[in-house]
């Protein structure tokens, strides 16, 4: 029967002297889950995942392994292994030895040894270079072998924090699909450290989006994407980032500065309320486009148009308020042209101006 290996913060805070890092985390992470904590740098999210790996201490609560409060035991204690972003490789060992490391600590017997990484080197395709050194070898190359290394310990928890942060682009994108499958896989618990959305929303089977030290929202990458708790993971969650307009809510409308918009359905607003418009820039159409949902009209200035491939972005201007939209790449306007716009209503997001919380 296999072990379970959930990860749960109760209550959890790290002080740095009088500077609070994280307060009061509370987060529960399944057995065999992905769980992705995103946010942007000095968010607290690889403190977190240090506490779960013991490297810093915990100034409050509790952080529990399966059914055990880990707080007071040793790193290699808690049957746990961590991926970093710079692969802490040994430079004067090969990648064999690199990989034999942990079981050598462990005591692990040679033929046991041998077969784990020879299993893990095959799963992850680097058996051609267990003899080399970690400066034969390219960025991807060494993170397979930071990755084998943790495999073959066949912890409770993996940890990776930033791990794809030093690759290219197209390396990114290979073991992003490479560290997905093997979790599928292995079925082992994941938590994954990442600034990066694209990341955490292809990635993670839930994701955790955090801001100075506190958790904004936890869901499955599309509930965060469709129903974004507030405007900072509203902002954060999507590229092109989601337009913001703010709006006074009057007789069934949104009235912003230089235009005016039906309330859409369903949506419980005050007279006089001050909201925000969240607008994703998928929403904004050329008009005679056809959309998905009812749309209202607008006219807007186009300042700037970046065209990337398969669609382009179109930075447009409506008086004082700047919306940025995501067009085919066809029959594009000019920057200086004026044109009609639609605006999707059903997908719109409103927002409180004060609290800036969903409404």
């Amino acid at each position: 029967m296999r072990r379970m290996a959930g990860v749960r913060f109760e209550n959890v805070s790290k002080r740095f002297g009088a500077v609070s890092v994280i307060e009061g985390l509370n987060l529960e992470i399944h057995d065999h889950e992905f769980m992705v904590l995103l946010g942007p740098s000095g968010c607290g999210k690889s403190t977190a995942l240090r506490m779960i790996a013991g490297l810093e201490e915990i100034s409050d609560g509790k952080v529990l392994i399966g059914d055990r409060v880990v707080n007071d035991l040793q790193p290699k204690d808690r049957d746990v292994a961590m991926v970093f972003q710079n692969y802490a490789l040994y430079p004067h060992m090969t990648v064999r030895q690199n990989i034999e490391f942990g079981l050598k600590i462990r005591k692990t017997p040679k033929d046991e040894m041998a077969r784990k990484v020879g299993e893990s080197a095959e799963t992850l395709g680097i058996s051609p270079l267990l003899d080399r050194k970690p400066k034969q070898l390219s960025g991807g190359q060494r993170q397979r072998v930071a990755v084998a290394r943790a495999i073959v310990r066949d912890p409770k928890v993996f940890l990776f924090d930033e791990p794809l942060s030093n690759l290219d682009a197209k390396m990114r994108v290979q073991m992003r699909a490479e560290i997905t499958h093997l979790q599928q896989r292995l079925e082992t618990t994941c938590v994954y450290v990442t600034h990066d959305q694209i990341e955490a929303m292809t990635m993670g089977h839930r994701m955790a989006v955090m801001k100075d030290g506190r958790i904004q929202q936890v869901g499955t990458p599309l509930e965060v994407y469709d129903r974004p708790a507030n405007v900072f993971v509203a902002q954060f969650i999507g590229t092109p980032p989601m337009n913001f307009v703010a709006a006074t809510a009057r007789a069934g409308r949104l009235e912003a500065g230089a235009f005016s918009i039906p309330l859409p359905d369903g949506r419980q607003v005050r007279d006089g309320q001050k909201v925000l418009i969240g607008i994703r820039p998928e929403h904004i159409h050329p008009m005679g486009e056809t959309a998905r949902s009812v749309t209202a009209p607008v006219r807007a200035a186009v300042d700037l148009v970046e065209p990337v491939g398969h669609q382009a972005i179109v930075h447009t201007r409506i008086g004082e308020d700047a919306l940025v939209a995501a067009f085919d790449s066809h029959d594009l306007p000019r920057a200086g042209q004026t044109i009609d716009l639609q605006i999707e209503l059903e997908p719109i997001h409103l927002f409180d101006a004060e609290s800036q919380a969903r409404l």
